[in-house]
């Protein structure tokens, strides 16, 4: 990266891709732009065990390993793991990637689809296009918001979509690495950009807003390299009228350094 300035928006990995870039050769600028938030109701999941007993589920999708291994800890807490097993050795399992993958094999559980890449709304849907559904239950784990395209999808077949909400993304509660970010893009301090999720995009955009800055945001960030973790995080980035320079293929963070290395190194 030949000692290009790298602004990093990533929370919970942001220490891992900063590492990833240094190596590179990258001055990493970490400016946080998600906080994750636990929002985990024990009653509404306990209550969930019980109705899926009584009435099963077709289908439990799985969204993010965060949030599954967030179920289990709940279910751990509950004491009721071994009922939360058995009852998914006779459900459906649907992962949407590699991650919420790891955390069901960790506890054993085993997968019957997996969505393809790139792991968006969309492979989730076509992994599940021989499954029947009309009137049937789905569970839905959610991931940091809710999902109005795969829940409209999924009743639009005639399911029944319960949410299991575990935790929700927020604005940090310190927002001063962000508003140092805008200064650096300001004085043409940064190469490059690199988010990794559209919550990112969405919270700095909308800080910028509360400031005033977010007509000089985007011109500030028209003159960098804009770097995308995949399509949905893309999708945010073209909704506030900025050009993707490059997006990972596949949709992991060392694919994305990789590719922001030959890009910066050009």
């Amino acid at each position: 990266m030949r000692s290009k300035t790298v602004a990093i928006l990533e929370s919970r990995l942001g220490e891992q891709l900063a590492e990833l870039v240094a190596r590179r050769g990258g001055r990493p600028f970490r400016a946080p732009a998600l906080a994750e938030i636990p929002d985990v109701d024990h009653g509404a999941i306990s209550r969930l065990i019980d109705e899926m007993q009584a009435r099963p589920a077709k289908a439990a999708i799985f969204q993010t390993g965060v949030g599954t291994h967030a179920l289990f800890m709940a279910v751990d807490a509950l004491g009721l793991t071994e009922r939360f097993l058995a009852l998914l050795a006779e459900t459906n399992v649907v992962v949407r990637g590699p991650k919420p993958t790891a955390a069901l094999r960790s506890r054993g559980v085993r997968i019957d689809l997996s969505a393809e890449e790139p792991f968006t709304t969309a492979q989730v849907l076509q992994a599940l296009r021989e499954t029947r559904l009309d009137g049937e239950r789905v569970i839905v784990q959610r991931h940091g918001a809710p999902n109005p395209e795969l829940d409209r999808a999924l009743a639009a077949r005639g399911a029944q979509v319960i949410e299991i909400p575990l935790y929700r993304w927020s604005m940090p509660a310190n927002t001063r690495p962000l508003v140092e970010l805008m200064d650096a893009l300001a004085r043409g301090e940064i190469h490059a950009a690199v988010f990794t999720s559209a919550s990112q995009v969405r919270n700095l955009f909308a800080l910028a807003r509360q400031l005033g800055r977010a007509g000089t945001l985007r011109e500030d960030l028209e003159r960098v390299l804009v770097a995308s973790i995949g399509p949905v995080c893309s999708a945010a980035l073209r909704q506030h009228a900025l050009a993707v320079g490059l997006e990972a293929r596949p949709p992991k963070l060392g694919p994305l350094v990789a590719a922001l290395d030959e890009a910066l190194s050009r």
